[in-house]
């Protein structure tokens, strides 16, 4: 990775920014797009203070505008985009259910009738929208340099959707499916697309659904773990090798269309 330009969005998060630490690690300029500037100057400083290189441009996703600033920005910065990691994403409150299955109580929580299609809008858009919109910022100069790597972060709900976030599985099926047909677009010009699908991680974002104020596991955890074979939750290094592979063209120079699960076994176990 030496030398080479990674573009990672949502890069303020608890994955993607150990995914830039790591890129940083192999000698590649990473930029950092995220709405939340603190994190990414944050996590900018803390790489160039190890010897790596990194930059920190504040963009929305569902902004195109604010992704062609920083498209030229990072151009002008580090040169030419080499590989483009579409990480943005997340759920809503608005976009969940309380109940798992209908007609248990929910007391004051909301049923699949009670989403709001507003929630269930924003999920969407910022899961496969913002994957659309920066890819087409970021793509069309790698379509015309005929060179580049495009790495999409679906889920393992894109393979069998969960109970109580209807917008996100939905969602990001149709990143995995995005993936596959951006795969087939891009082949005439050597761009390789493909995704990683992560299964349970413990970040920011669902920590409210795996552990309670305590620090102990919510009933659902105990689930998932009952129904993941390694029996444990992913952290972010089970990422590294497989991005790695993913995006290194001496690796990985026949491989496109492809969504990985890194999910201990979940997706794989039928649960007897």
């Amino acid at each position: 990775m030496n030398n080479k330009t990674v573009v990672i969005t949502g890069a303020g998060g608890v994955l993607c920014s150990g995914i830039a630490e790591f890129y940083a690690a192999q000698g590649a300029r990473v930029a950092l797009i995220d709405i939340n500037a603190a994190a990414i100057e944050a996590l900018a400083a803390k790489i160039n203070a190890a010897g790596g290189t990194a930059g920190s441009y504040v963009a929305s996703v569902l902004d195109r505008h604010q992704l062609e600033q920083a498209a030229s920005a990072i151009e002008k910065d580090f040169g030419a985009t080499d590989i483009l990691i579409n990480g943005a994403g997340g759920n809503s409150p608005r976009a969940t259910t309380t109940d798992e299955f209908f007609g248990e109580p929910i007391g004051e929580g909301k049923n699949f009738f009670d989403l709001d299609d507003a929630g269930v809008g924003f999920v969407f858009d910022l899961n496969f929208k913002g994957v659309l919109l920066t890819t087409q910022v970021f793509a069309k100069k790698m379509a015309e340099r005929k060179k580049g790597v495009i790495l999409n972060i679906s889920s393992m709900n894109a393979f069998t959707p969960l109970t109580k976030i209807p917008a996100y599985s939905a969602a990001k099926a149709a990143v995995s499916n995005f993936t596959q047909w951006l795969s087939v677009y891009f082949a005439p010009t050597g761009i390789r697309v493909n995704a990683v699908a992560p299964g349970f991680f413990a970040t920011n974002q669902n920590k409210t659904l795996l552990f309670r104020e305590d620090g102990s596991l919510t009933p659902r955890s105990e689930k998932i773990l009952r129904n993941t074979p390694m029996g444990r939750f992913g952290v972010p290094e089970d990422l590294y090798g497989a991005i790695a592979f993913l995006t290194d063209d001496a690796k990985s120079a026949f491989v496109t269309g492809v969504v990985l699960p890194i999910d201990g076994g979940f997706s794989a176990y039928s649960g007897v």
